[in-house]
């Protein structure tokens, strides 16, 4: 059966959500619908909600990274961090992959990304995805003593420096945070490497990510617009010499009750039933797009209602995938 990176078709969480073709979708903590900046984010009730979700079929759980409350963003996401908390999910799940949506990487020191990702992988079970991003909110930078203007350069750093960390024992590795030398970074992921997907445009040119990511997330677009932006990313995945790389994207979505509800917009998705939404997914997947990942956020019905509306009459057209076993994938 044809597959992305054979690199990656043995790791549980990327072969979950991704294959030539098809289109998987996940689901964003918090997994409730809040007003305002900060969710209520209780605990038992959040991964009773992860559960469900791995139970219904979605192929990952995504958690944000936001280090700090800026009220002129007015989205604190998840609120905890981002690792501890897909840590306490790992721990609860078995199957279902957990992806960042995104790590910003300029902010912290390329070592401490480093371990923190290789760590959650194995404890997971290689089911780690890892989003990466520079990050757009304008508190952050001079709270971390950096300049916004040098995410770009300290993006590419981070990414270059990453996958050194993951599969060197003892890289020579230069950079603003310093000088490493004669030590290295453990543990180690599973074949050297955890998938990295590279978001929006990263202060990055197009060919610079196809050839540096393992895959691209981006906004929700206009489903025209977003065609023409998955055949850009496949020519320049294709001119790189690069094997097929996977796009996905975000989605906000207020599911109503009633299943032939027409569209209306919300910020950056839909308020609609579940048919058209269908619809909609059906043509993303034709356009190229082969993971969709849904926010709750601006919903107005329980999440765990919502959870299992899309688990009955939605999921079952856009099922997760199975990772291929070491004889299938060398056959």
């Amino acid at each position: 059966m044809s597959r992305f990176d054979s690199r990656f078709a043995e790791r549980p969480g990327f072969a979950r959500m991704f294959r030539p073709d098809a289109l998987t979708l996940g689901v964003f903590f918090p997994l409730e619908s809040y007003d305002g900046p900060v969710a209520r984010m209780d605990v038992v009730e959040q991964t009773e909600r992860a559960v469900q979700a791995e139970r219904a079929g979605f192929a990952a759980l995504w958690v944000r990274d936001i280090p700090l409350l800026d009220p002129a963003f007015g989205d604190a996401g998840q609120m905890y961090d981002p690792w501890v908390w897909l840590a306490h999910t790992a721990a609860r799940t078995s199957r279902v992959a957990l992806a960042t949506g995104s790590t910003v990487l300029p902010l912290r020191n390329p070592i401490d990304t480093a371990k923190s990702a290789a760590s959650l992988d194995r404890l997971s079970g290689r089911r780690l995805v890892l989003g990466a991003a520079t990050g757009d909110r304008g508190v952050e930078f001079p709270a971390y003593g950096l300049d916004r203007d040098d995410s770009g350069e300290l993006f590419r750093t981070a990414v270059s420096t990453l996958r050194r960390l993951w599969a060197e024992d003892f890289p020579a590795v230069d950079s603003r945070h310093g000088a490493l030398r004669d030590a290295g970074v453990l543990p180690k992921p599973d074949g050297g490497a955890v998938p990295v997907l590279v978001t929006g445009h990263s202060r990055q040119s197009v060919p610079w990510i196809a050839e540096h990511a393992d895959g691209w997330l981006m906004y929700p677009r206009p489903l025209i617009q977003q065609r023409r932006t998955t055949a850009l990313w496949q020519k320049a995945v294709h001119e790189a010499g690069e094997p097929r790389k996977p796009f996905a994207q975000s989605l906000y979505l207020d599911l109503v009750e009633r299943p032939d509800a027409r569209p209306s917009a919300i910020h950056l998705g839909y308020r609609t039933g579940r048919r058209y939404l269908r619809t909609h997914l059906e043509g993303l997947r034709e356009a190229g797009v082969h993971h969709v990942v849904l926010n709750l956020k601006y919903g107005r019905r329980p999440a765990a209602e919502v959870l299992q509306e899309l688990a009955e009459h939605v999921l079952p057209h856009f099922p997760a995938h199975e990772a291929a076993t070491p004889a299938a994938s060398a056959a």
